[in-house]
Formats: structure tokens, C-alpha cells, sequence
């Protein structure tokens, strides 16, 4: 069998060669302590060396260090059995590097999303050696190949398309400028005879009611003779077994495999996952081994041409899936930090409100194979980006080998994974060229990466995993027929609402498939606080302003507020109403679109996460809290919801069932005042299939308000509710709600029960002003009058109760309006 040495854990940084700054002069010659998987800036960090980028404006006290060469060093010696060959393996290196072994260079790398293999057979002797790792500055990298090839156009000022490198660690407009370097991913020694696994990918597939596995195998030999043996197991049992004569390095192997059950995405069905092994052995002595779990499904999606464009309906064995989606960005800025805890407690949390599929964007990395295994256990449907973003990207060495060779690696490293659903080009790049003028920039008749989106790329995915559909970016119409973001084709980016329109215009158009759309807020307040120190705190005040990434996005914020309600005093109305106006903008888009299933095929949210705190369209903030809009979301992808919706002929009743089973009940719709006294009202009995939509118009004398200051439709179902003013908040009168608030210490935490006398539109508890730690199990919820609820808030500490009534812990909207 391989040997393996793990080499990580302790390593040392220093500045390589001159320094480039002052600040990389201070550290000129001095070794610092070091982790191996890790970075730079968070090896600098743990020294003390840096302040915290995440802090005010630290971020443009620490750009010196991706603007310096680093190397990371440690002695090796091999301590295993004398095998044939030594490798030693890099998982992730970021990103231009030279990797020395007694000061001889065994190669140079340039590419973070792919992993390395180096022969360091001499290793064999014993003897310690001294491994060093030499790091250029990416920029260094960038500008020279920029030099080489010319100039890109691209959406941001950094150089980011001319290095494979995770882009948005230049900056974006919801992160930070932190340009990394370091032994990223794991580092270890692998010794091996005879033969290896070089690589295995199987793609596991159900249809005509069984699975089916075509699994592809490489090997590496030392040598020729003797003949390997292929032996596959599914659950232990041996499914396959196959000889591979002298010389021959690999095999495909297709069989059904009867008797397992179809994975599906959550909502649909069940994970079974089977634990697939692949043995390679020579005489009878096992080599290497293989092991992955695996899912047996199809996927598919229905892109046909239909009387008003082309649909894009994803297709899960052979059943069409609304795609209740989040965009998904590194979780950090400095990824090597991430754990699989981290990655199980995030995805947990989009699965916990309704999300079935995650859109890994391209601006970021290829996640770990903890990401994809546990999205795999959820059910969660993974859309994975090639690693492209926002820009040109020249399409000449040394770029275009590497691109190469990244999309092969990590299409057959993640193709174990039944979550894993369809690959996608590139983010904007075919759309942004025409729509940003980027062909008229300077560099903008060279190449730009047409060919790779076009053409490199699903050939790749044609040849290696035809498993899955490739689409050539998002947002595309199929071909350039038609231009890439038409709503009538295929996959649209709805970005004209919140950089210019009011959220009201997501209802001006009904896209077959929304890839991207999203709404701004601030992240929780004691998240803001713990980043930003100015007292006093304004929504303009410098540090907040360098928290908000956004092209005037504090402009947008304000804009979007306006026609809603009066502007806010102070910096806490500011927080609450910007928070309000992201959860209305969300549920405006994503009920209308529901409602127009299946033609809007679904949506996903930009954006689920962010990587550092920061102003943005997250529904879960850089300190991992959350925003009200992360509990909205659990509203907006029930599996029943109920919507009133404007049509042509009046308002409807959207009832929006995305459940395996028909949704019969009386529909009850009201118009009442703020009082609770009922003006009129209509009961109508309802039967709408599985995964499917019926609109049920609301008659004109219950949808007519007589008193639109004061009156709202209240339409339920079952227990589920939804409710319909008609006239902007500021129009609209908001009379005390008469609140009665009590907490009641509990195991865990604090019982807050609120009661309301009056109308209490959105109310709201802070969990994080009561401890850091405390979580609410809700954001905004409306009472009407006399109704009362019980919010959970959950903590690691004793919470005191007496801090529920602390201004701004618990709030409602009348409350905030009459203060504003």
C-alpha cells in the first residue's frame, strides 16, 4: 500500500529576496512561526506581526503583503518503507512558487486550483533535507503576463484575470483587498510501488429504474511489469474485477448496479449514499486504494424552445426541480481557515431554510471535498462555476495550459459527488463584454475567453464527466442569437433592480431562470460594532462607509429606502429599515417568480455568505450571524407559501406547492383595518397538485381598498398566511400596536413572548444586542391585532432577561417611524 507522511503543521515564513516595502523590510531575515495548511496573512496574524484586516480600515495597513515574495521552509526525511518512488504532494499551492529541496528546484507552479506532484525519490537515503517553498507576489505574476499578452478589460482595477488565483481575494464589491499566498491545502510525502491510482472517476447515474456506474481508472506504473489487477467494491461487495496487462495503465468499466435507490435533492426524495472502493493490485498484494461515497441519480436540464423563449428547468431523475438556490462565495477570505465544521454548520443552515441548490460562483475557488460531501449528505443540489469571473481572461500560454489542466483535475476530482448537478463557464464574462463596452476598452479585440466558455471547457466536460449539462456562463441565452441576459432565454441576472430600479420592477419581467438577483443591508449590529470603532457611528461615518465594497452602495441603500419610508434618524432607524427594505425586495422577487413556476424555472439568491463583515447582500453575515433576511428565506422556500400577486385582471391568490403531495383547503381571504375589524371577505375552497402553482383571483370587493392608509388583505390556508398592503409604508398609517413584551428565562436562553393589541407590523429582536452569541429563531413577523407569538433566543451563556427592553433590542416598524 502508499505510505503517507503528512507534513503538515509547524513550517517557517520569511520575506524571500528584497523586500519591496518598508514593512517587508522590518521582517527581513527574521523567521516567523508558521502553519502549514495556511496563509501569509493569517501566519502574520498569529505572530502578532499584522493588525486585523477585518478591523476599520486595516485592510490598506496590511496590502504590503501581497505585494511581497515569501517562502515557507522546513527540513523533510523520509521515515517509511523503501518504496520504489517518493512523491512529495501538494494539494493547493497559492500561488506562484518554486518549490527547492536542498536548494534544487524540482518546479514551478502558477495555478491555486490544482494540486501538484514532484519525484523525490532521493529521499529514500534517510537523511534530512531542506524543503523550501518560494512564493512571488501574485501581482508580480499578473503584471508580467499582463505585460506579455497586453491589457484586459475586466470589472474591477485589479489584475486578477491574468493569474489563476481565487479572484475575489483582489477585492469585490463585497470583500476585501487581501492578496494571499501559502501552502494552502495539504502537504505530504506518498511513497508507492509498482504502481498508483493516478486518477479515479466514476459517474454514477439512475435510469430505466436501477443505477448505472461507468467508472474510468488511470494508473501510474514504475515499471511496466507486472500485470494489475482492478477489483471494485460497492458496500463491500466486489461489483467488478478486471486485469490490466504489462504495460497498461488504465480501464473503463461500465455495469448496472441493481438494487440501490435513487439519490435525490432535499424535498424530493432521500440521500442514500453507498461507499464505493477501487483496489489496484499486482500478485495479490493490494497496492493503492480508492474510497469515495457516491449517489445514483441523472441530471438534466430542459433548455427547449418554447412560444416565448427557451426554458431552464433542472431535471433531477427525470422529475423537474424549482430551484430554491443561494449564491455561494468563499466562506472566507482566507479559505485555508475553513473546516468541515464550518462548511456542515453553513450548508446546514441554507438546507435548514428550504434551499435545495448551491451555485459555488466563479469568482472563488473549487471547495474542499468536505463542501461537496456534505452538501452530498443534505441533499443539496451543488451548480459549479468554472473559475471565471468578471473579466477577459487571455486565452495564450501561460494561461491556456493551465486552464487546461485545472478544469480535467477538478472535473474528475469532484465527479464522486451526486450533489454535484451541472458545470457552468463562467460568471458574466459573455454578458458583461457587450453590456460593459469591454471591446472597445483597450485589449478589448484580443482575446477574452470565448474559446474557452465556447469551446475548451464542454469539450473537457463531454469527454470526462457527460454526466452532467454544461452551460457556457451565466447569465447566457444558449447562443448569441440572443443576448446573453434576455429574460426570455435561459439563465438571467437581474441587476437593473437594485442598482437602478426600486425593488417593485422585479414584476416587470418573468425570466425563465434567475441566477443572480439581491438586495443590500448592513450585517448584524454587533457585527458592525466589532468592526468598526467610529463613535460616533453613522451610516456615512468612515469606517462603515470602508465596510461597504459596492459602487455607491450606501447611495443605493438610500435610494431604495426613499420611496418606502422617511428618512431615518439616526444610524440605528438607518440599520433597521435597510435590513426591512432587503427582506421586502427579496420576498417582491422571489414570490413573483414562484408564482410563475414552472416558466421561471427558479431562483438563486446573491448571496448566501460573506467573508468578511461587510455591507452586502448576504442572508448570513461575515461573523456568521443572521441577518433577518436568512429567516425570510425559510418563508420564501416553503415547500406551501401562499402569495397575493398584481395580474393584468387584478390581484390573485398565488397558492405554491412544492411538495410531493396535492395542498387541498379552504382559502380565506380578508381585507381588514388596523384595528382586526374585517371589511369584507371570501372563502373559496382549493386543490392544487404537487409541484405546481394555481392563482386564485381575489374578488374585487375584498381586493378593493376602501382606505388604503389603513386597510390590508390577510389571505390563509391551512395555517399558512400572507398578507397584501397596497400602498408604500410612508402612505400608510401605523398607529401604536400596543406591545406587550415578556421574557422568561429558560434552559438555554430566554422564551420572549410579544402580544399586540394593535396591528404590529414587522417586528423585530436583535438577538446580538442581548449577548454576542444569543440567536432569535426569527427575523420580521407581523402580528395582527390581538395576536401574540414566542421567540426563541438561544445563547452559550445565562442571558439576562431585563436586556429584551433595551432600546433597539425589540422594535416594530410604527415604533422606528415615529422616531425617524
Amino acid at each position: 500500500m502508499i505510505s503517507v507522511q503528512d507534513l503538515g503543521g509547524a513550517w517557517t515564513l520569511r520575506v524571500a529576496g528584497d523586500p519591496a516595502t518598508p514593512e517587508a523590510a522590518t521582517l527581513a531575515g527574521r523567521a516567523v512561526p508558521a502553519t502549514v495548511p495556511g496563509c501569509v496573512h493569517v501566519d502574520l496574524l498569529d505572530a502578532g506581526l499584522l493588525p486585523d484586516p477585518f478591523q476599520d480600515d486595516n485592510e490598506l495597513a496590511v496590502a504590503w503583503v501581497g505585494h511581497t515574495d515569501w517562502a515557507y521552509g522546513r527540513d523533510v526525511a523520509w521515515h517509511g518503507p523503501a518504496h520504489e518512488r517518493l512523491d512529495l504532494v501538494f494539494d493547493g499551492l497559492d500561488t506562484v512558487a518554486t518549490v527547492e529541496l536542498d536548494g534544487t528546484a524540482l518546479g514551478r507552479t502558477r495555478n491555486m486550483h490544482r494540486s501538484y506532484r514532484f519525484d523525490v525519490t532521493s529521499l529514500r537515503d534517510g537523511g534530512d533535507r531542506a524543503l523550501l517553498v518560494r512564493f512571488t507576489s501574485a501581482y508580480a505574476e499578473a503584471e508580467a503576463v499582463r505585460n506579455t499578452l497586453g491589457p484586459r478589460p475586466n470589472a474591477y482595477p485589479e489584475p486578477f484575470n491574468f493569474v489563476r488565483k481565487m479572484a475575489c481575494g483582489f477585492g469585490w464589491d463585497w470583500g476585501p483587498t487581501l492578496v494571499t499566498a501559502g501552502i494552502w491545502r495539504p502537504v505530504r510525502i506518498e511513497g508507492w510501488s509498482i504502481a498508483r491510482l493516478a486518477a479515479v472517476r466514476p459517474l454514477a447515474t439512475w435510469h430505466d429504474g436501477q443505477g448505472w456506474l461507468d467508472l474510468t481508472v488511470e494508473a501510474e506504473r514504475t515499471r511496466d511489469e507486472p500485470p494489475l489487477r482492478l477489483r471494485v467494491l460497492l458496500d463491500g461487495r466486489e461489483v467488478a474485477s478486471r486485469e490490466l496487462p504489462p504495460g497498461d495503465r488504465g480501464d473503463r468499466i461500465e455495469l448496472p448496479v441493481p438494487g440501490v435507490r435513487p439519490w435525490a435533492p432535499i424535498g424530493y426524495g432521500d440521500q442514500p449514499l453507498h461507499d464505493l472502493t477501487v483496489e489496484l493490485s499486482a500478485a495479490g498484494t493490494v497496492l493503492d486504494r480508492w474510497q469515495r461515497r457516491i449517489g445514483f441519480r441523472t441530471s438534466r436540464i430542459d433548455r427547449t424552445a418554447d412560444a416565448v423563449g427557451h426554458r431552464f428547468v433542472i431535471h433531477v431523475n427525470g422529475e423537474p426541480v424549482l430551484a430554491k438556490g443561494v449564491n455561494w462565495i468563499p466562506d472566507d477570505v482566507f479559505p485555508a481557515r475553513m473546516t468541515r465544521e464550518r462548511y456542515a454548520r453553513r450548508l446546514r443552515e441554507a438546507a435548514a431554510v428550504g434551499v435545495n441548490l448551491v451555485r459555488v460562483w466563479g469568482g472563488g475557488i473549487y471547495e474542499s471535498r468536505d463542501f461537496y460531501e456534505v452538501c452530498d449528505e443534505l441533499g443539496l443540489l451543488v451548480w459549479q462555476d468554472f473559475l471565471f469571473a468578471c473579466a477577459c481572461y487571455p486565452e495564450e500560454e501561460p494561461l491556456r495550459s493551465e486552464v487546461v489542466v485545472e478544469a480535467r483535475e477538478n472535473v474528475t476530482r469532484l465527479a464522486a459527488h451526486p450533489s454535484l448537478i451541472t458545470w457552468n463557464g463562467n460568471n458574466e464574462n459573455l454578458w458583461l463584454r457587450g453590456a460593459s463596452g469591454w471591446s472597445s476598452q483597450p485589449g478589448g479585440q484580443l482575446s477574452w475567453g470565448e474559446h474557452y466558455y465556447l469551446r475548451t471547457l464542454p469539450a473537457i466536460v463531454a469527454e470526462l464527466d457527460p454526466s452532467r449539462p454544461y452551460q457556457a456562463g451565466s447569465p447566457w441565452s444558449g447562443s448569441w442569437e440572443h443576448p446573453p441576459n434576455d429574460p426570455d432565454h435561459q439563465t438571467f441576472h437581474s441587476w437593473e433592480v437594485w442598482n437602478r430600479q426600486g425593488y417593485q420592477h422585479y414584476r416587470d419581467t418573468t425570466p425563465r431562470f434567475v441566477a443572480e438577483f439581491g438586495w443590500q443591508a448592513p450585517p448584524a449590529w454587533r457585527t458592525l460594532r466589532d468592526a468598526i470603532s467610529d463613535e460616533p457611528l453613522l451610516p456615512d461615518s468612515p469606517g462603515l462607509l470602508h465596510h461597504q465594497k459596492a459602487e455607491d452602495g450606501n447611495g443605493k441603500l438610500a435610494r431604495g429606502l426613499a420611496p418606502h419610508f422617511p428618512e431615518p434618524a439616526g444610524v440605528e432607524a438607518w440599520h433597521y429599515l435597510t435590513q426591512l427594505n432587503q427582506v421586502r425586495a427579496i420576498r417582491t422577487g422571489v414570490e413573483h417568480w414562484r408564482s410563475h413556476w414552472p416558466h421561471t424555472g427558479g431562483a438563486i439568491l446573491w448571496q448566501l455568505n460573506d467573508l468578511w463583515p461587510v455591507t452586502s447582500w448576504a442572508a448570513i453575515d461575515g461573523a456568521g450571524r443572521y441577518k433577518p433576511l436568512y429567516h425570510a428565506l425559510g418563508e420564501l422556500y416553503a415547500p406551501r407559501a401562499l402569495t397575493v400577486q398584481p395580474r393584468d385582471a387584478g390581484l390573485v391568490v398565488a397558492v405554491l406547492n412544492d411538495s410531493p403531495q396535492p395542498w387541498r383547503g379552504r382559502l380565506r381571504v380578508e381585507r381588514q383595518d388596523t384595528t382586526g375589524t374585517v371589511r369584507a371577505d371570501h372563502d373559496e375552497q382549493v386543490s392544487v397538485a404537487a409541484r405546481s402553482v394555481t392563482l386564485v383571483p381575489v374578488p374585487r370587493h375584498v381586493a378593493t381598498l376602501t382606505a388604503a392608509d389603513s386597510e390590508f388583505l390577510v389571505a390563509r390556508l391551512d395555517g399558512v398566511r400572507a398578507l397584501w398592503f397596497g400602498v408604500p409604508d410612508k402612505a400608510f398609517a401605523h398607529p401604536d400596536a400596543g406591545l406587550t413584551v415578556t421574557a422568561e428565562p429558560v434552559p438555554g436562553g430566554l422564551d420572549v413572548r410579544v402580544s399586540a393589541a394593535g396591528l404590529a407590523r414587522d417586528v423585530l429582536l436583535q438577538a446580538d444586542r442581548i449577548d454576542p452569541a444569543a440567536v432569535a429563531d426569527r427575523g420580521f413577523c407581523t402580528l395582527l391585532p390581538g395576536e401574540s407569538t414566542t421567540i426563541h433566543v438561544r445563547g452559550p451563556a445565562e442571558l439576562d432577561p431585563a436586556l429584551v427592553k433595551a432600546p433597539w433590542t425589540l422594535t416594530d416598524l410604527a415604533t422606528v417611524l415615529r422616531r425617524a
